[in-house]
């Protein structure tokens, strides 16, 4: 029973790109960097029409002269706090990116390993559930074709409950984007969410 117990293997898939596309807090945590990035780039924008109106008055005064002068150095200045402020905002929506990206992902992963301690299962392998047929322009096309994964059974497509229940948490919790507490038991939890998996039950 033992030797059977140890080579016996069960393999599951998960589409992570589907997963993280539709994770509801995913799109709330990446729709909050875009309004902050679109306030950052409006500010910008802002900075931008002050150098211009400066441009503009420059031209009524003689140049040389005191206020012409002191309207150079201020442009000066703008321009180089622009450009300041565009690289820090980009380095820093560039590292909010990849917490985001992080976040979910530990997320999505823990969240497969409970399902698959629960359902016995011994490797999980990312793949694309999207049907070949559907593939319309050639390099979809050739890309569809040049997947690992040729053949798989449904109920080892582990995306949808996994998605389901990560969805469900995320509601539980108000949408307020904090990560889920552990559970106490694996059981009961990953039973419910085994339960929205096609082919799934056990």
């Amino acid at each position: 029973a033992a030797a059977a117990e140890k080579s016996s293997h069960q393999v599951g898939l998960i589409d992570m790109a589907h997963v993280f596309k539709n994770y509801s807090k995913f799109k709330s945590m990446t729709e909050e960097m875009q309004a902050d990035a679109k306030a950052a780039q409006d500010k910008a924008q802002a900075m931008v029409e002050d150098m211009k109106a400066i441009q503009t008055s420059m031209k009524e005064l003689s140049e040389g002269s005191a206020d012409y002068t002191a309207k150079e150095s201020k442009l000066l200045s703008l321009q180089t706090e622009l450009e300041t402020y565009r690289k820090v905002q980009q380095r820093e929506f560039l590292r909010k990116e990849a917490e985001i990206y992080k976040e979910v992902y530990m997320e999505v992963q823990d969240a497969v390993q409970k399902y698959a301690k629960y359902y016995k299962y011994t490797l999980i392998i990312r793949f694309n559930r999207q049907d070949v047929g559907a593939a319309e322009n050639p390099q979809e096309i050739i890309s569809s074709m040049n997947r690992q994964v040729v053949y798989y059974r449904e109920q080892d497509d582990l995306t949808t409950p996994i998605l389901n229940y990560l969805n469900d948490e995320f509601t539980k919790k108000g949408a307020s984007g904090a990560k889920a507490p552990a559970p106490a038991a694996a059981g009961p939890r990953l039973g419910a969410l085994a339960g929205r998996s096609t082919g799934c039950d056990r």
